[in-house]
């Protein structure tokens, strides 16, 4: 698996190991086991050392190739761009805690995570839309009272990259130094090891500060709706350049603020993901939210800005019927995948094929899971395509991050496979030979 990755079936959409009423464990089971938490593979020091310092400038290098070629480069030309910047560290300090202020409004749903030390559940506000919702609408309100100019965060673009380097940095700080006053409810990730490993990686699971749980802070308002905000700042800088918004930028923004409201709408289903409930948090993940999730996943957008053009109605409709098909079968595999966990014993799932497993449960081979072995992950690839494609094919940068993408949902669905063979044994194979294909019917 790569260091970090921004999609959400990854970073916590959706059940990542649950297949056919199939997960390695809910968010209301018992506290995972000692095997559960360890930590799945120690990484080197040399690899900490190339993640924690090399992340930040290779999102930089990659929206620098996204420049238009007639234009000298600002990161390392002559016309070099400051790269520091004590406005645009205000901006991430201020956009940090308005989030921790926003999560504490009384508003969306309280739910029910994992046990803690403590044996208690733990409880997560879940009211991310509710603070993307705000959030939104105070910049879209400031710009249109302009106090506000999005072509400013475009010009500083990499001081604020360095700016969010830096407070991911003392947000790690801090929680390395909040570990050693361990709170009842917080898990311990594994063993105390080498400081920079503890540093990087993590060592608590669900450390929380001033009531606010800080995993659930950084991937969902931090990480997620940072995109979302990011995305929304290069729509309106098209508008102040251009006095339009293009279709290709409008298709692509529009499809990720959707995917981004899609998460949020079902913020919970976070909670019982294995990078939720089985791994510590340290630098590693803090600064993929604040650098990766916000900057990388929205390369399209900053391609379009800087390399206009323009594409046909049909291609257009072409490119959202492939969104839509992905939505339709993310949404409705997973919806059958869950509520099939829940009670496979429903009405509803009388006429679709089963295979016994010897665990006691059933694996569907009908249905969505009867085209292939993973839709969710299907569907989840199609809408990543379908909003980078309307950057055309004159650069393969934008199509850096889908092509990293589609290959770590296939590692993924390896993983997951491999864990299915060891439970279900002979039914699982039983499965896969009705069910040959993996991720994209009669390919793979």
């Amino acid at each position: 698996m790569s260091e970090h990755t921004h999609l959400k079936q990854l970073n916590g959409s959706a059940p990542h190991c649950g297949i056919n009423g199939e997960q390695h464990k809910e968010a209301n089971d018992d506290k995972p086991s000692k095997e559960m938490v360890q930590q799945e593979d120690t990484w080197s020091t040399a690899r900490i050392i190339r993640v924690c310092t090399l992340m930040t400038p290779l999102v930089m290098l990659l929206y620098e190739g996204c420049l238009h070629p007639s234009k000298p480069w600002t990161l390392l030309g002559e016309t070099s761009m400051l790269l520091w910047d004590w406005t645009t560290l205000l901006v991430v300090l201020i956009y940090t805690v308005l989030q921790g202020v926003l999560y504490h409004l009384p508003f969306g749903q309280v739910e029910h995570g994992g046990k803690g030390r403590d044996r208690k559940f733990l409880k997560y506000n879940c009211n991310g839309l509710q603070a993307f919702v705000v959030s939104s609408a105070v910049l879209v309100g400031m710009w249109i009272g302009g106090v506000f100019q999005a072509c400013l965060i475009v010009d500083r673009i990499y001081s604020l990259m360095c700016a969010c380097y830096i407070v991911s940095l003392l947000m790690a700080t801090l929680l390395h130094l909040h570990r050693r006053q361990e709170h009842p409810s917080n898990e311990v990730h594994t063993k105390t090891g080498p400081l920079l490993q503890d540093f990087a990686r993590g060592k608590e699971i669900n450390p929380r500060i001033a009531g606010i749980d800080m995993k659930q802070f950084f991937m969902v308002r931090i990480g997620f709706m940072g995109w979302g905000m990011v995305v929304l700042c290069y729509l309106l800088a098209e508008i102040e350049r251009d006095g339009r918004v293009s279709l290709p930028m409008l298709l692509v923004v529009t499809f990720q603020l959707l995917y981004i409201v899609d998460f949020l709408v079902d913020e919970a289903s976070v909670l019982p993901t294995k990078e939720f409930t089985q791994e510590g948090i340290g630098f590693v993940m803090i600064q993929g939210e604040y650098v990766y999730i916000t900057f990388y996943s929205s390369t399209p957008a900053f391609f379009l800005l800087h390399r206009p053009l323009q594409i046909s109605i049909p291609t257009a409709i072409l490119i959202g019927l492939l969104y839509g098909g992905g939505l339709v079968i993310y949404y409705f595999s997973n919806d059958q995948k869950d509520r099939f966990r829940k009670d496979p014993s429903d009405p509803a799932f009388a006429s679709l094929k089963t295979i016994a497993s010897p665990t006691g449960q059933n694996l569907l081979v009908s249905g969505w899971f009867g085209l292939v072995r993973h839709p969710n992950y299907l569907g989840d690839i199609m809408m990543n395509w379908a909003w980078t494609l309307p950057c055309g094919f004159s650069s393969v940068l934008p199509y850096i991050p889908v092509l990293l993408c589609t290959n770590q949902l296939r590692e993924r669905a390896n993983e997951i496979e491999e864990a299915c063979q060891e439970k279900h044994g002979e039914a699982w194979e039983e499965y896969c030979r009705r069910v040959p294909y993996q991720l994209l019917p009669y390919i793979y």
